[in-house]
């Protein structure tokens, strides 16, 4: 019965834009909600699955409509998953096959991140993190080469988990750097991320790149942090790591150095071993990543493992200090409309503290880190050496995070009203009503709700509750909020500024102005015609 429940949730759940390329129909899923055993470790989970992944029964088109063929079998790992309970309810879209972490380079659209504002989702995993984050779906799966298991996962607030390569199978998933993929897991939680990525790891024998090992796990692991990093002129994002100590300061000098191998060294012409019979079908920007692999030779292949081979040995000297490096998933976040001004060069900000992971054997885990002081999520990665896995996820559970965002609430999630309820099944607490600087006007939306802008000029004070909410909520509650309120910085009387709600101007036009009645609850109080 759980598990039809679970079907039916995800079938009456808001699906937020962008994200889903294919779905099973309802029979379909009720079908394999009839084969879960309430006994499996996984039993009546939903889950997806990013779009260059293999599941029998759905296409698999990388995001490129002329790619697409019907596997006629699941991947490996997807159905490792099934065998432990959990039900596949269709595919993510990604940056086209799987090159780029904006989540802005598919023909089926580009999602935002959860927290709205034209904030890039991520990517190449964009609709598999989303998804999580909506609360679509229990877990989900994606792929990372270059960081597209981690950066969506900073970008939606939820935790992703990349492991050593080969852990996890990638037979039955569309290369994108044959000799660096691997499959990684999202989910809301470490906790919940681990068991699924114990549920999805083992050895498949047909498998060229597959791995298995373990490390002891180490009583108290000794943690290192760098200093000296670049965050982009980000001074939120810098504030947030600012906030992580660790036991050892190290330079990740030779780690950044390797990573700026994977897209300006000759990796990049990997992709083109497997894809370049596809170049006139991709999208501009996707061909024009690729293309430069053309500009690479043999001999520049050679000297590049040289000097990988010289990186790894400082790497490799590092873990003889430490058991855990922690590091900014990303230095920055980015909006649609900035990526759109410079879609490569952004791109390459957004890897930073990524890229180097793969081509130096190690695994990671990525856990939020609350939020900048306008609203933004920041996010910790955790990495260690090949098949530290566990150690990993013993550490992301203990990390010590600011894990709480304080929202201004000033329609229906005030108090008593229709839609209060969303905060307090998140935890919600109220701290306490507060008014807003002088400098907003509040209008009856179509809609039925009210709309906050904020104005240059004319603007009054008005009524506001300010609640605090566990930041792992947050994202599945935006992802409820459908344009055009979406967060921001709301300034208040007493000159400090919060996040909340806001609605966009152009929408507030021709609405009534009900600035005057000095807030939502009032207004409602005295009748919209008093």
């Amino acid at each position: 019965m759980e598990a039809h429940a679970s079907v039916d949730r995800f079938l009456s759940h808001r699906r937020s834009e962008g994200v889903w390329i294919s779905t099973f129909s309802a029979a379909e899923l009720h079908a394999q909600a009839d084969r879960v055993d309430p006994r499996q470790p996984l039993a009546g989970l939903t889950f997806a699955v990013k779009d260059n992944i293999d599941v029998a029964g759905l296409p698999t088109t990388a995001a490129c409509p002329d790619f697409a063929y019907e596997p006629e079998r699941s991947a490996p790992v997807v159905q490792r998953l099934v065998d432990a309970g959990a039900i596949v309810v269709g595919k993510t879209n990604l940056d086209q096959f799987a090159t780029g972490l904006t989540g802005c380079r598919s023909p089926y659209g580009a999602p935002e991140s959860v927290f709205g504002g034209g904030l890039i989702s991520g990517g190449s995993s964009s609709g598999s993190a989303v998804a999580v984050a909506d609360g679509s779906v229990s877990f989900a799966l994606g792929t990372d080469t270059a960081g597209s298991g981690r950066v969506p996962a900073a970008l939606n607030g939820i935790v992703g988990v990349k492991p050593t390569r080969g852990l996890l199978s990638t037979l039955g998933v569309v290369p994108a750097c044959r000799s660096l993929d691997c499959v990684s897991v999202f989910a809301p939680t470490v906790a919940s991320a681990g068991g699924v990525f114990r549920a999805a790891r083992g050895r498949v024998h047909q498998d060229p790149w597959g791995s298995e090992g373990d490390r002891p796990l180490p009583a108290e692991p000794k943690v290192g942090v760098a200093e000296g990093l670049d965050f982009f002129a980000d001074a939120g994002q810098e504030k947030a790591y600012a906030r992580i100590g660790g036991d050892i300061v190290l330079d990740v000098a030779p780690l950044l150095e390797a990573g700026d191998l994977l897209y300006r060294g000759p990796w990049v012409a990997e992709r083109l071993a497997d894809l370049d019979g596809f170049l006139t079908k991709m999208l501009p920007v996707t061909r024009r990543v690729l293309e430069a692999g053309y500009a690479f030779s043999a001999v520049d292949a050679f000297r590049a493992q040289h000097r990988l081979r010289e990186l790894k040995a400082a790497a490799d000297r590092m873990w003889e200090r430490i058991d855990v490096l922690v590091l900014p998933t990303i230095g920055t976040t980015y909006t649609q409309a900035e990526i759109a001004e410079d879609p490569i060069g952004r791109n390459l900000d957004l890897g930073r503290y990524t890229q180097f992971a793969n081509l130096l054997g190690m695994a990671a885990v990525t856990v939020p880190n609350g939020f900048t002081e306008d609203g933004r999520p920041a996010s910790l990665t955790l990495f260690g050496p090949a098949f530290s896995d566990e150690t990993l996820l013993l550490a992301a559970s203990r990390v010590r995070k600011d894990d709480a965002m304080t929202l201004a609430v000033a329609g229906l999630h005030l108090s008593g009203e229709p839609r209060n309820g969303e905060l307090l099944d998140r935890g919600g607490t109220l701290l306490g009503a507060a008014r807003t600087a002088p400098c907003y006007r509040l209008h009856h939306l179509p809609s039925g709700a009210p709309g906050l802008v904020r104005v240059p000029e004319g603007g009054e004070a008005i009524e506001v509750e300010l609640w605090q909410l566990p930041s792992a909520t947050v994202g599945g509650l935006l992802a409820g909020i459908a344009a055009p309120l979406s967060l921001g910085r709301v300034a208040l009387a007493d000159g400090t500024e919060v996040t909340g709600f806001l609605c966009e101007a152009y929408a507030a036009r021709g609405a009534p102005d009900i600035t005057a009645s000095g807030g939502w609850r009032q207004y409602r109080s005295r009748g919209p015609n008093a």
